[in-house]
């Protein structure tokens, strides 16, 4: 059977990608059913899904309707079958199975699922619910008492220390999750529980990750800073982990290379794992970490279930959270913690006024407290059509970058790089980061400020995109390319280091892939914080955009907000919720 031309049509314009294609070509060959049309169509869909981040086709959703579901002007649409002779169509396909069976798709109710994705959220539903059924682990209470108290001292007994309820959960679970906002104290109650479990028992074994390397470095500078001012015994500081690592390196250290521990030495070797920033772990990822995890460690999870979840497959911090407060469910109601305080901004702070409005879907609200004058840590800007960006948000970059070459002292310039930061929605278009990052640097030419002679150039900021463990560099790490007035006023790369006030420099030619950075995309923001953001939405309503994208552009601000745009897109991105289909959440919240 041939491709239908509306789905060429779809691919020539953008919204089917060549896999897509390629995929259904392949599935069909397989094929040995006559219902190729509804075969093809959910071929397309689930390959096209998965890569948007659903780790399947949800035939209830799209039975009925146009796909794609807001279309632009111009772009041809499909018309799904109704669900009923979708589902018949496709249970009486060879290369459809059923749960249990080994197939290329996987029909699992009325999700259609590629094989490798229903296998995943098979696996990592059975080991937590396996984790999450296990008898309390075993603890002295008298040692655990005396920590609680010196380390949580609570002078008002009638409001619940939810830091101190975390550190419970931790000590008492093989499994647990503390979740919270930017400012929630996460970083701080993570070290708390690292002192409390080394007091239950110094010889413990235990693994601190973070899904990128820039939130490991992080990690494990915020140890390095806090450990001289822990209330603690000198032996448990010793004791204390000293290097964060990324999940990739912290699973190297399993000799298993499959999903499948086939002996001992497959397990990871420890007694406790802490992952920080677990939102931004997909589906795959947190499948293989549960693999490996011997069943007896306590598995710890933190994060912000509110942020804007993995570039891959799956929302799984987000599943599990919401499989935990569902009525029934298996999980005991002590297992995941909810950090709600904040300690970052004040009761009347616009920035978390704001953040909550955003979170809670109240988009007239948000908007409201944007264009308040009582909230001055926070503003709004309405945005034209214009392809150019306009001179009121370039000049605060371009006053700041003029400070910033007017110091001669790297630490001092690195510092002020975490000042200010415009965060795009997108990579690409009139608003994306590249784009913005040329306006900024022509603007910055044309005043005389910069002069670009080649790849790099004096005061020029740079984002790593790619992990060098050799020279620890991390994706996500910003530095500067300065002239060294140590070696000959070449162009040296500089960046901080975990020593306050100091910095690590190197040859240009040697860094791996990076890129300009005046701007960034609100996902790469992640783990990041700046003392002033100018969030840059979107010109155009999309699918793909909702409230979790402007939330956590918000929160990388610690003092200041300015959100540029237009009042429609604004609104109805904040009246959209992330909504990744996945089954996922109803595998953990089912009550056995």
């Amino acid at each position: 059977m041939d491709i239908p031309t509306t789905i060429k049509q779809l691919y020539k314009q953008g919204i089917l990608s060549e896999l897509d294609i390629y995929f259904a070509k392949f599935i069909l060959t397989l094929a040995q059913c006559a219902h190729h049309e509804e075969l093809l169509l959910g071929s397309v869909l689930v390959s096209h899904l998965t890569a948007q981040g659903h780790t399947c086709l949800d035939l209830t959703v799209w039975a009925g309707q146009w796909f794609p579901a807001f279309p632009e002007p111009g772009i041809n649409t499909l018309h799904c079958p109704l669900l009923a002779p979708w589902l018949a169509a496709l249970q009486n396909c060879s290369v459809v199975g059923h749960p249990g069976d080994y197939a290329p798709l996987i029909l699992d109710q009325y999700r259609l699922y590629l094989y490798r994705y229903w296998d995943y959220e098979q696996q990592l539903a059975t080991q937590i619910r396996v984790r999450t059924n296990q008898q309390y682990v075993y603890i002295n209470y008298g040692i655990l008492e005396a920590g609680l108290s010196h380390l949580f001292p609570n002078e008002n007994q009638s409001i619940v220390d939810r830091q101190q309820q975390a550190a419970l959960t931790a000590l008492l679970h093989h499994f647990s999750i503390i979740s919270g906002g930017p400012g929630t104290g996460k970083t701080a109650t993570i070290i708390k529980i690292l002192v409390l479990l080394l007091e239950q028992n110094l010889n413990l074994n235990i693994a601190l990750a973070a899904p990128t390397g820039k939130a490991a470095a992080r990690l494990q500078e915020t140890l390095k800073q806090t450990l001289p001012h822990l209330n603690c015994a000198d032996e448990i500081k010793s004791a204390l982990p000293r290097e964060a690592y990324t999940i990739h390196r912290l699973l190297s250290k399993s000799s298993n290379s499959s999903l499948v521990p086939s002996n001992d030495s497959s397990w990871l070797p420890y007694d406790v794992i802490i992952i920080d920033e677990a939102s931004l772990i997909d589906l795959a990822l947190m499948t293989q970490l549960a693999q490996v995890i011997p069943i007896s460690s306590r598995w710890i999870l933190v994060g912000d279930k509110d942020q804007l979840a993995s570039v891959e497959a799956g929302t799984v911090l987000g599943d599990i959270c919401e499989a935990s407060c569902s009525s029934p469910s298996h999980f005991r109601p002590d297992q995941i913690v909810f950090l709600d305080k904040s300690y970052r901004f004040g009761e009347n702070s616009g920035i978390e006024l704001l953040a909550q409005a955003v979170n809670q879907g109240q988009a007239d609200k948000a908007l409201q407290i944007l264009k308040a004058e009582n909230y001055l840590e926070v503003n709004w800007y309405s945005l034209g059509i214009s392809e150019n960006l306009p001179i009121q948000l370039l000049n605060p970059i371009i006053a700041h970058f003029q400070l910033c070459l007017v110091e001669n002292q790297p630490e001092i310039i690195l510092n002020q790089l975490e000042q200010i930061k415009i965060l795009c929605a997108t990579r690409w278009g009139r608003y994306g980061v590249v784009a913005v990052n040329r306006q900024v640097e022509e603007e910055l030419s044309k005043r005389g400020l910069i002069r670009i002679e080649s790849t790099w150039y004096h005061g020029q900021p740079i984002i790593i995109t790619r992990n060098d463990y050799t020279l620890k560099l991390f994706n996500g790490d910003i530095g500067i390319i300065l002239r060294d007035v140590h070696a000959q006023h070449k162009l040296r790369a500089f960046f901080p280091s975990v020593e306050p006030g100091q910095y690590r420099c190197f040859w240009p030619n040697r860094l791996p892939e990076h890129e300009t950075v005046y701007a960034m995309t609100i996902h790469k923001s992640q783990g990041s914080e700046f003392n002033q953001v100018l969030i840059l939405l979107p010109p155009q309503l999309s699918p793909l955009f909702t409230r979790e994208w402007v939330y956590t552009g918000i929160t990388r601000a610690r003092h200041r907000v300015s959100l540029w745009g237009n009042e429609t897109v604004f609104k109805e991105m904040v009246s959209r919720k992330m909504n990744r289909v996945s089954g996922l959440y109803e595998k953990l919240a089912q009550v056995d």
